[in-house]
């Protein structure tokens, strides 16, 4: 009975020591991940200004990661702006308040719902890929042969898509505004039946300027991140074409939790910064 009891006891504390063990083993993965991340971005950074990027290339990344998203951007945003309508109608036309739609409407989309789900898009459309074709020149030792000839991969490879990201993914962020608002002011007034007056009137009250940049401003931030994490998932995809799938899908993951992180963070600092600038708190849409 004693021998039974101690080797339940001692199959216990293995089982202990196993859990322990791979938590141990999980945080030091992701503290070796965030640093290597880290390296990687303050090197991206370093030849940033180190050389200047060869114009074509940045041309032909400008267009991959900005002009061909604008669709899907597009389609996003508008779509995004109707379902808005169609979810807080019934809620402001309970209390009576539907003709102050648009200021609810226009004002979550400036602010949150705009850049971050151009910032998704762009995660799962242009991220994506770029880990995936990076992820393809690391199996096939194209990144160690561009070493060997003398370029720098990061500067050639990662920093014309770092820039291309800084760059258009604010003009992403205001078409899908513009869309957004467009589908939701459609919506409101065709279908919903909102006096279009009032509609644009209390809009204009609700969204200041402040409102637009702070949503470009935390688009920067998200268009920095999604370059970076994807360029490093690709330069350090595992062998095989089973590698370059989980670079791709861990690419779209870690870049879309970093989106939520940032827009909670820049959230926080730009209401402070408003605070502090424009004095009272947040205003009211009703």
């Amino acid at each position: 009975m004693a021998h039974e009891w101690t080797a339940e006891k001692l199959s216990l504390t293995d089982r202990l020591t196993a859990v322990v063990g791979r938590i141990g083993k999980s945080l030091n993965d992701r503290i070796v991940y965030a640093g290597q991340l880290a390296a990687f971005s303050l090197a991206t950074i370093y030849w940033l200004f180190a050389r200047p990027v060869k114009a074509s290339t940045l041309v032909s990344a400008l267009y991959r990661i900005g002009v061909q998203s604008l669709p899907v951007i597009m389609l996003t945003g508008t779509f995004i702006g109707m379902v808005l309508a169609v979810q807080t109608h019934p809620q402001f036309k309970a209390v009576g308040l539907e003709s102050r739609l648009g200021a609810a409407i226009n004002l979550s989309l400036v602010k949150e719902l705009g850049p971050v789900l151009a910032a998704t898009m762009l995660a799962g459309r242009v991220g994506s890929a770029i880990a995936a074709e990076l992820g393809t020149m690391r199996v096939t030792e194209q990144i160690d042969a561009l070493a060997s000839m003398g370029p720098n991969p990061i500067h050639y490879l990662v920093v014309p898509r770092f820039v291309a990201c800084l760059i258009m993914i604010p003009g992403l962020t205001i078409m899908a505004d513009a869309m957004g608002v467009l589908g939701g002011a459609f919506f409101s007034i065709k279908l919903l039946g909102v006096d279009w007056g009032y509609y644009w009137e209390y809009s204009r009250n609700a969204v200041a300027q402040y409102d637009v940049f702070a949503g470009m401003f935390k688009s920067i931030f998200f268009g920095g991140a999604i370059a970076l994490i994807s360029c490093y998932q690709g330069f350090h995809c595992d062998a095989g074409a089973e590698g370059v799938g989980k670079a791709s899908t861990r690419s779209f993951v870690v870049s879309f939790v970093m989106i939520l992180v940032l827009d909670l963070i820049l959230g926080i600092f730009l209401d402070k910064i408003h605070v502090v600038w424009f004095g009272g708190g947040p205003r009211a849409v009703v």
